[in-house]
Formats: C-alpha cells, structure tokens, sequence
C-alpha cells in the first residue's frame, strides 16, 4: 500500500466513522488480528477518533470491562467474527463495524461494513491535543488505569524514535510485535511511516516463520521484547546464512530487560547493532535508548534519554542525574501523557508539580554512569513484567478468589530465566475444602487471558505477612523459595 492510498483509506474512514457520528474525542475499540490491516485501522481510525485497540485474547469479562471503563462508542471487529467482544458490544448496544478485506486488497486495505457506514460527509480530523491512542496500563490497585495518549504525544514519540535510529524512506521494519500494545504501535508502525520508511506487517510472532519473513520482507530493522529474541536466536542459528544474508542494518529491544548473552549472541548471529531501549505507555513509548555506532551502546544499560526529559527522584525528594545517583526514574516532555484519565488519586501520586511542567514517576528505579547511560536497578511497583506483558496481580487475585474453595490468595511475581518474571500465587484454601493446582488454574483460564494464568500456584496454611499486617509482594517469590 502506498501512502496516497493509506491517506485516501484515512479519508475514506473518516467520513464512514462521521456517518455513525464518530468524530474527535469518541472512542473505537479495536478488536483485530495482528497484520496490516490491523496497522492500516490504528492510523485511519487515529486521524480522526480515539483509537482504543485490545487484545483479541480476552476472555468475555475482560471484554466487559475494558469497554465499560473506556467508553466505547463503537466495535470494530473482523467481519465473521465469533470473538466475544461482540456479544458484549451487542449488549451494551454499541455500533459494531465489521472489517471486510477483498481477495485482491493490496495490504491494509479494508472496508468497513454495519451501521450507516456509507459516509455522507468528510468528517472532521483530529487536532494535535485530541486523544489518538486510549490503553489501561496495570497498576497494582484492582482497576487498571486509563491512558489517554494525543495527536502530539504520538508524533513526538514517533519522532524521537525515528531521530535514535536515523530511519528514512530507505528503511524498512519487519513488525512481530503485537498491535495492541504501545511497542508494536508507536515504535514499529507510527515511527516507519514519520520517517517515510515502509513497514512489513506480519500476522503475529512466530519464531518457525521469522527467517522466512526476514528474506520474503528485506527489511532493515525489526524491533521486539527480549523473549522473541531469543527464540529468534534458537531458530536462526541452525540458519546462520540467512541471518547474515538478511542485511539488518540494526536490531531494537524494549519493553522489559534485554539479557547480555542474548544481546551478544543476536549480534553476532545477525552481525548487526543491537540497540535496547526503555519504554513505557505513559510516554507513548519510548524513553531512553543506546546508540547506533558509532556512538555508544553499553550491556545491561536502557541508554541515554531520548526524546523526554530524564533524571532521577532522590530519597530526599531533590533530583539529580549526577553519576552513581541511585533514585525513582522521572521523566517529562512532549511524548508523556498529560494524565491518568477519571483517577485523580493516581495522578497525584503519579506527577510531581514543577515550574518547567510535571514529572512523571516510573516507578522505576534507576542509576547514572558518568556518561550519561542510565541502568533500572530495580521496580518499585508491584506489576508483573511477564517478558513485557504487565499484568496487574490484583486482577489474578480477585479471579483466584472467585473460586469457592479459596479463602485467600496473593499474586506476584516469581523470576523466569528466560521471561524475566512469571506469575506465581500463594493460596489459603477454605476449610475443608480440597482442590488441585491444575483445576485451579483451568479456573482462572477461563476468566483471563493465558498469559495472566499463574504457572505456579503454592497452597498455603497461612500468606506471609509484613508486621503491619499487610501482604508484601515484593519479595514473596524469594520468602517462598521461589527466588
């Protein structure tokens, strides 16, 4: 697809969502597979209405509640699709728009079908301060929390990772990440078209079928979280000539701790540049970030920042990015959202007042080198990084105590060699009741997507308590023997 033709689909979209009374400021979930018409949807929806895409791994509860808290005005789903979500919208009487592709469609090219979806005007686009992108991002409270990303946030992201890499027209991405996520989004999709690059759209990640895509896509670059890597890895060492005949000009990791014997594998097998950044929703993405040669890049570190503004919240309250500063990582700028939406207890705890404009707490902590490269040391928050999938433990425990023969029930995280961490829970059953790990976590199954589903689940007398009374996540795994 050419970008007169994603601009015209744009256009074309606008005026279908106007038809339905759609314009700026209302929100459309996305429900969609992975590939590029799922790309071509974010961006025509995005010009002209607040994109709110969710993972079609949802069970129907999640479904349920995610369009509840967001407010959705519309659905668009798959044409056929049995996903739940539709029953939900149709519930709740929310306009479901049906994506339809023809046989012949050049990539991302699509229609939408349902409703009045003729388009009887041009409709109005978005501003730069109107909401493009609306994702919840897990917390350790029991609602995850809602947030809303502009026109502006997106672009400067978008920009600011197009400037780390020095993308042009000549480059293109070979995108494995999942589209419901600000990764996949911003940096893969958003970041290739600001630069007026190309960007190969695959339908999800798949290890066995990455060497082929990398030779059917010649592309420059792909960007992933540390656990496709080292899949990646696995499979492209048994085909070490096309991984150095794919001529990737640089390889990018984000979202959650890229290891350093992975990173030095990955670089040798492909004989490219490594770059690991550090990203987060709350920023539309990305933060910090090494550097391509020659500048500098350093194992283990998140890299310099890159974009926002970047230092860190000492003990005492005072800031500092001096070396060897050990604090929370803060961060503002153009590409960090203005607020949590509806929460203003999380706003207030979140965002520290400042004359130069609010700083965001990560939550994060982190260290300064002497020349600049930050290192995360540690999280201070409770969320579960299950390799760059956050999960909030407190959802998991409200499923874990829906179940009648648990009486009580903590989830947190355990580490994974190769995840980074994984979910884990401590359960107290009722008395005399009797159940097994395995019937457990069919339960949960059933209520949440797999990769929320605890892989390892201890039946306990009693939960670990600190002397407060109040049960301490951080460090759980370890206290239990799972460290």
């Amino acid at each position: 697809m050419s970008y007169a033709a994603l601009a015209e689909l744009a256009a074309s979209c606008r005026a279908q969502l106007a038809a339905e009374a759609i314009g700026p400021g209302d929100r459309v979930a996305i429900v969609l597979p992975n590939g590029p018409e799922m790309a071509a949807v974010f961006i025509a929806v995005a010009a002209s209405a607040a994109t709110c895409p969710l993972n079609p791994a949802y069970r129907e509860e999640e479904f349920a509640f995610y369009l509840d808290d967001l407010g959705a005005k519309a659905l668009i789903l798959p044409a056929g699709s049995d996903s739940p979500a539709g029953k939900v919208a149709a519930a709740r009487g929310l306009k479901i728009l049906e994506l339809e592709v023809a046989d012949d469609a050049p990539a991302g090219q699509f229609t939408l079908t349902g409703g009045d979806v003729r388009g009887t005007g041009r409709g109005k686009a978005a501003g730069p301060e109107d909401i493009a992108l609306i994702l919840h991002t897990s917390g350790t409270t029991s609602r995850p929390k809602i947030v809303p990303l502009t026109q502006a946030n997106l672009l400067a992201s978008a920009g600011h990772i197009a400037a780390t890499l020095r993308l042009g027209a000549e480059d293109r991405c070979l995108n494995v990440m999942p589209l419901f996520h600000i990764h996949g989004l911003i940096a893969a999709v958003l970041s290739s078209l600001y630069s007026g690059g190309s960007i190969f759209c695959s339908p999800g990640f798949n290890a066995l079928r990455f060497m082929a895509w990398l030779q059917e896509a010649a592309p420059s670059w792909y960007t992933a979280v540390p656990t496709m890597h080292q899949a990646i890895l696995g499979r492209g060492q048994r085909q070490p000539e096309v991984a150095r005949q794919a001529g990737l000009r640089f390889i990018r990791s984000s979202s959650a701790s890229l290891p350093p014997q992975t990173m030095q594998a990955v670089e040798a097998l492909f004989g490219c540049p490594v770059v690991e950044s550090y990203g987060m929703t709350e920023a539309s993405h990305q933060m910090t970030s090494n550097q391509l040669p020659p500048g500098l890049r350093k194992v283990s570190s998140v890299g310099r920042p890159a974009g926002p503004g970047v230092t860190l919240l000492l003990a005492d309250g005072s800031r500092s990015s001096a070396a060897g500063s050990v604090g929370e990582v803060v961060i503002r700028g153009p590409n960090v959202t203005a607020g949590y939406e509806s929460n203003p207890k999380a706003n207030a705890e979140s965002f520290l007042p400042d004359d130069g404009g609010a700083w965001f707490r990560t939550g994060d902590q982190g260290r300064f080198d002497g020349e600049g490269f930050l290192t995360i040391t540690g999280r201070l928050k409770e969320i579960i990084n299950r390799g760059g999938e956050k999960i909030s433990p407190r959802e998991v425990d409200e499923v874990l105590l829906d179940h009648p023969a648990v009486d009580q029930a903590v989830a947190f995280a355990m580490p994974h060699d190769k995840l980074g961490e994984e979910v884990a829970a401590a359960v107290v059953l009722a008395q005399g009741s009797a159940l097994e790990e395995h019937a457990l976590r069919a339960f949960v199954a059933g209520r949440l997507a797999d990769f929320k589903v605890p892989r390892k689940i201890l039946f306990l007398e009693e939960i670990p308590k600190a002397a407060t009374g109040k049960i301490r996540r951080i460090g759980l795994a370890q206290h239990l023997g799972l460290g």
